[in-house]
């Protein structure tokens, strides 16, 4: 019986022991402290920006069309190409043209040849009437010393005044030849200019962004062929809420960013239109921006405006770690590195604002050291290292 005892006493003490729960080892405390310096999160002021979205739109830009209706004979740009002032597009078939143009050219040389013949009729028609004058001269004067009758007399002035008819009608009818001839002549430039109409030329320099138009096809006056915009006038049309438009003003600076481009732009308000959009209750502001060969329209951009002051949280961008959409940093709390999440705002320069997950007066970890991970003993650095 006692041998029994002594044997049960060791099994209960081992399962009293299996029972306990095991204590939990001290977070990194058989790890060697990363060295690290930090910064405290302060409040500081910054501009208050309010930034409206927007789209880049040329400040010049034409939609070409034929002015006459013909079959396209032949295109000679495509999408994207560049084109210069008065380069050649599209070429219509001018055949018809062509005919109408002839039928005018012979048209006026039937005018011109009718031209010597008349000038000979005017000038017949001066030497009867100098003859005539000269007849009658002589006939008043033997009118006068009663030498002739008086029917003869009356048949010397007749013959004066049939001749001066004669000549006035030479002289109307040369007048209108002349006029015919400048009518024949103003048909002609008419036929050259629509006959031009056939050929359709750039309107200034820029690049082809649109075309709808194929060899073969029949052309209709108003209807587009291409679009082109002037390279380097390009402007950010941006919806601005109408409650913020108050404090806008032609004018004013602007921060604008462009998905296409890693920088910012600086640039100025030049137009307000004034007229609301129904839908949205915006205003479309539109932004000079900078001649930069990489705009195009359609670029989605974004415009910061400054409006006033704010107090915000602040630290270094390079201490914030982005994972995808979520962005985190590392802070000291007691010795012991503590990965944060937070949420971000504006960027300033080399400085971010943050909109939660830090309160001012925390100490995070900056610049991050490559080994450093969470729950990771710390040794700081004895200054502080300030931005």
């Amino acid at each position: 019986m006692t041998k029994q005892l002594f044997l049960v006493a060791p099994v209960a003490m081992w399962l009293a022991a299996c029972s306990e729960s095991p204590k939990a080892k001290p977070v990194a405390s058989s790890a060697r402290p990363v060295a690290v310096s930090v910064i405290t999160a302060a409040s500081e002021t910054w501009p208050s920006i309010y930034e409206a979205t927007g789209t880049v739109r040329a400040r010049t830009s034409a939609v070409i069309s034929a002015k006459l209706m013909g079959y396209v004979r032949e295109v000679k740009v495509q999408i994207g190409d560049h084109v210069r002032e008065g380069q050649l597009l599209v070429t219509l078939d001018p055949r018809d043209l062509d005919v109408s143009s002839r039928r005018a050219e012979s048209a006026r040389e039937e005018v011109r040849a009718g031209i010597p013949e008349a000038d000979s009729a005017v000038a017949a028609a001066k030497a009867n009437l100098d003859l005539a004058q000269v007849t009658f001269g002589r006939m008043q004067d033997m009118y006068q010393k009663k030498s002739i009758s008086n029917q003869e007399f009356d048949e010397a002035s007749a013959r004066l005044k049939a001749a001066q008819a004669a000549h006035d009608m030479a002289r109307a009818r040369r007048t209108q030849l002349d006029s015919r001839l400048a009518q024949a002549d103003q048909e002609v430039r008419s036929t050259e200019v629509t006959r031009s109409y056939a050929e359709v030329l750039a309107p200034f320099a820029g690049v082809v962004v649109a075309r709808s138009v194929e060899p073969g096809i029949l052309a209709l006056p108003g209807t587009p062929m291409f679009t082109i915009e002037r390279e380097g006038a390009y402007r950010l049309e941006a919806s601005v809420e109408e409650s913020r438009l108050s404090a806008i003003r032609v004018g004013q600076p602007v921060s604008v960013t462009l998905d296409n481009l890693d920088h910012t732009l600086e640039a100025r308000v030049s137009e307000i239109v004034p007229a609301v959009d129904a839908a949205s209750r915006a205003y479309i502001v539109k932004i000079e921006l900078p001649m930069l060969t990489t705009l195009r329209s359609g670029i989605f951009g974004r415009a910061g405006f400054q409006l006033g002051s704010q107090s915000v949280i602040a630290i270094p961008t390079a201490a914030v770690a982005e994972h995808g959409q979520l962005q985190s940093v590392f802070v000291d709390e007691n010795g012991i590195a503590h990965s944060r999440l937070i949420t971000t705002g504006q960027k300033v320069k080399d400085r971010i604002e943050v909109l939660s997950g830090l309160n001012a007066g925390e100490k995070v970890i900056y610049p991050v050291p490559p080994d450093l991970s969470d729950g990771s003993a710390l040794t700081v650095g004895s200054a502080e290292v300030h931005q």
